[in-house]
C-alpha cells in the first residue's frame, strides 16, 4: 500500500498542519504581559493561556495511540485541524479572558493529536533506512515553529493588535484543511477498538496534575501546597495508571515499549535535551528583558537566526542519520550543545547581543543533531505494532520534560537571583535597588545555565556508554 502513496504530497500537508499547531504552543509567550493589561488580570491568571494549552495538549497525547487505532488518518488529521480552526477563530474574536482561554484549550485539543500522528505516519510509510530523512523534514515544523513564534508575536504586539496573532493564522489553517480534503490519503484504516474509560480518566487526572504541578512550581515555589499536592496526586495516579496498563490486554498506552533498551535510552536522553531546549527558550529572554532591558521583540529576534539555521539543518541531519546511524549524531550534537550552555554561565552587563546570537546558532545546530534523530532511533527500534504507542509515549515524555525543565530553571533563577540581591546589597551599598535587581537577574541566569551545562554532560555520558550495533535496515540501537 505504501508504494501507491504520494509521500511528498502527504508530508507537505502533514508538515504544514504540524507547523501551525506547534506555532500556537509558544505564540503567546511574549504577549502575556500585554494581554494582562488588556483583560485586567493577574500574572497567575494570564499564565493559564500557556499552562492551559500545555495541560490539554499533554492530557490528549497518551490517548492518541487509541485514537490512531480507532480512526483513519484522514479523520484524525482533518478533525484536529478543524479543532485548531475553531479555537483560533474563538481566540481572534474573544471579548473576554475566559473566551480566550476556552479558545486556547480548543486549539490545544487539535494540536495534541498532530505530533504523534505525524510520527506514526512516517514510521508506517517509509522504510527504516529512509525514516531519518522524513523525520528531519518534520523537524522543520517541530523546532522551527516555536523558535520563530516569539519574533512573530513580538512584532505583532509592538505594531498591531493582539487579535492579529490569531486572525493571521485563520486563512493558513483553512488552506491546510482544503489541501487535506483533496490530497490526504489514509495510511491506516479505522479498526474496532475498545476504549478503557478508566485508563482515560487515570491518564487525564495523573498527567494533568503532574503537568500542572511542574508548570506552577517556578512561579509559586516548590513548597506551595498547590504544587506539592498536585505532584503527589499526579504521581500516585500515574503509578496506578501504569499498573493498569501492564495488566490489561488492551492498554491505552502500551508501556512494554520500555522493555526495549534502545527506546528507553533514547527516551532518557530526550528528557534531558527537551529540558535544556525549553529552559533556554525561557531563560534567555528573561536575562535579556529583566537583566538588560531589551524588548520582547529584541528577545525574539535574537532567537530567529538560530531558528533559521535549525530549519536548514534538520533535513540534513535526517539524511545523516540514515547514513551514519544515531550515536555519532548524538555525540556531535552534544559537543555543540554543552559549550553553548557553558559560555553563558558568566552573563553580565557587557555580554554582547551578537555574541548571544552566535551562541544560540551553535546551540540550534547541536539540537538539530539531537531532537528528530532521538525520536527516529527510539521508534525504529520498536516492532510495527508498538509504533503508535511509542509515539504517544515519546510525546508524553517530551511534554512532561518540558514542564520540568521550565519549572526547575525558573526555580534556580529565582532562588539564586534572590540570594544575589542580598549579597549585592552588602557589597554595593551605594547602588540603587533597581540596579541591584538587574545585576541579580543576570547572575541568576548564569547560575541556571551551570545546571543546564551539567544536564548536557549527563546526556553525553549516557550516549557514550550506550551499546552500539552496526547500522542495518532497522536502527535498533544507538
Amino acid at each position: 500500500m505504501t508504494s501507491t502513496i504520494n509521500k511528498k504530497v502527504l508530508m507537505t500537508v502533514l508538515i504544514l498542519g504540524c507547523f501551525l499547531s506547534t506555532l500556537n504552543q509558544t505564540l503567546l509567550n511574549v504577549a502575556l504581559s500585554s494581554l494582562m493589561e488588556v483583560f485586567k488580570v493577574s500574572p497567575s491568571t494570564i499564565q493559564w493561556l500557556a499552562t492551559g494549552f500545555m495541560l490539554v495538549n499533554g492530557i490528549l497525547v497518551p490517548i492518541t495511540a487509541f485514537l490512531m487505532k480507532r480512526f483513519s488518518t484522514r479523520q484524525l488529521f482533518i478533525s484536529s485541524m478543524v479543532l485548531l480552526l475553531v479555537g483560533t477563530i474563538l481566540c481572534a474574536v474573544a471579548p473576554s479572558f475566559f473566551i480566550l482561554l476556552i479558545g486556547r484549550m480548543i486549539q490545544a485539543a487539535g494540536a495534541g493529536i498532530i505530533m504523534p500522528l505525524m510520527m506514526s505516519v512516517v514510521m508506517f510509510v517509509y522504510p527504516a533506512e529512509k525514516r531519518g530523512s522524513a523525520m528531519g523534514l518534520i523537524g522543520l515544523a517541530i523546532i522551527f515553529a516555536p523558535a520563530i513564534a516569539p519574533t512573530l508575536a513580538g512584532f505583532v504586539i509592538d505594531y498591531s493588535s493582539w487579535h492579529w496573532l490569531f486572525i493571521g493564522l485563520v486563512p493558513f489553517i483553512v488552506i491546510v484543511i482544503l489541501l487535506a480534503l483533496k490530497y490526504l490519503v489514509n495510511v491506516s484504516e479505522a479498526q474496532h477498538a475498545e476504549l478503557d474509560v478508566m485508563s482515560v480518566i487515570l491518564s487525564t487526572v495523573g498527567f494533568g496534575f503532574i503537568l500542572y504541578g511542574f508548570s506552577n512550581a517556578g512561579s509559586k515555589g516548590w513548597d506551595s501546597p498547590i504544587v506539592v499536592s498536585s505532584l503527589i496526586v499526579g504521581f500516585v495516579v500515574v503509578a496506578i495508571f501504569c499498573v493498569r496498563q501492564l495488566r490489561t490486554d488492551e492498554p491505552l498506552l502500551n508501556l512494554t515499549v520500555f522493555t526495549n533498551k534502545t527506546f528507553t535510552m533514547t527516551s532518557i536522553i530526550n528528557v534531558l535535551v527537551t529540558m535544556l531546549m525549553y529552559a533556554d527558550m525561557i531563560l534567555l529572554p528573561m536575562y535579556l528583558q529583566d537583566g538588560r532591558g531589551f524588548t520582547a521583540l529584541d528577545a525574539g529576534l535574537l532567537l530567529l537566526p538560530g531558528a533559521i539555521v535549525n530549519a536548514f539543518m534538520s533535513p540534513l541531519t535526517g539524511k545523516m542519520y540514515d547514513r551514519f546511524g544515531a550515536k555519532p549524531l548524538f555525540i556531535v550534537g552534544l559537543i555543540f550543545v554543552i559549550p553553548s550552555m557553558w559560555v553563558v554561565t558568566d552573563l553580565n552587563e557587557t555580554t554582547s547581543f551578537v555574541f548571544l546570537i552566535v551562541r544560540t546558532i551553535f546551540l540550534r545546530i547541536g539540537l538539530s543533531f539531537l531532537t528528530m534523530p532521538l525520536n527516529t532511533a527510539g521508534l525504529n527500534a520498536l516492532p510495527k505494532e508498538l509504533i503508535t504507542h511509542g509515539t504517544a509515549v515519546n510525546n508524553t515524555v517530551r511534554q512532561i520534560a518540558g514542564a520540568i525543565g521550565t519549572a526547575v530553571v525558573i526555580t534556580i533563577f529565582t532562588f539564586q537571583a534572590t540570594k544575589h540581591v542580598t549579597n549585592l546589597s552588602g557589597e554595593l551599598p551605594a547602588a540603587g535597588l533597581e540596579q541591584i535587581k538587574t545585576l541579580a537577574a543576570m547572575y541568576g541566569s548564569s547560575d541556571a545555565y551551570i545546571f543546564m551545562t551539567v544536564l548536557g554532560m549527563i546526556a553525553l555520558v549516557i550516549t557514550v556508554f550506550s551499546p552500539t550495533r552496526k547500522q542495518g535496515k532497522v536502527n535498533d540501537s544507538i
